[in-house]
């Protein structure tokens, strides 16, 4: 079954990080991404550079910014292949964002 591994932090929860944290934490990252078992990831760029639309009156209305405002905002994600939710949430555990105070969010992908 396929999940999608949402990861929500503050904006700025990495900055106390040395160069050298940073870069182990990256590459945690890159060893998640290359598991047989991720589908799919990816970082997002920072919120404020979002775009939301909206269709009102057949009308297409488009807004600068992150859809909530929120203290935690989507960072990105992963797209895992996991036989349940127990395996899903062990490779989640692995997100080193979790460490510094993030929130993971684990949803199984809806089949068509």
């Amino acid at each position: 079954m396929q999940y999608a591994v949402m990861i929500y932090a503050e904006p700025g929860f990495d900055d106390t990080l040395s160069d050298a944290e940073r870069e182990a934490m990256h590459a945690e990252y890159a060893v998640l991404g290359d598991d047989p078992r991720c589908a799919g990831a990816a970082r997002l760029q920072p919120a404020e550079t979002a775009t939301c639309v909206r269709v009102v009156g057949g009308r297409t209305l488009m807004t600068d910014g992150p859809f909530a405002d929120t203290k935690e905002v989507l960072g990105g994600f992963y797209l895992l292949e996991a036989a349940d939710l127990d395996e899903a949430t062990e490779l989640a555990a692995r997100v080193p964002a979790v460490r510094l105070g993030a929130t993971i969010e684990i949803r199984p992908v809806a089949r068509r």
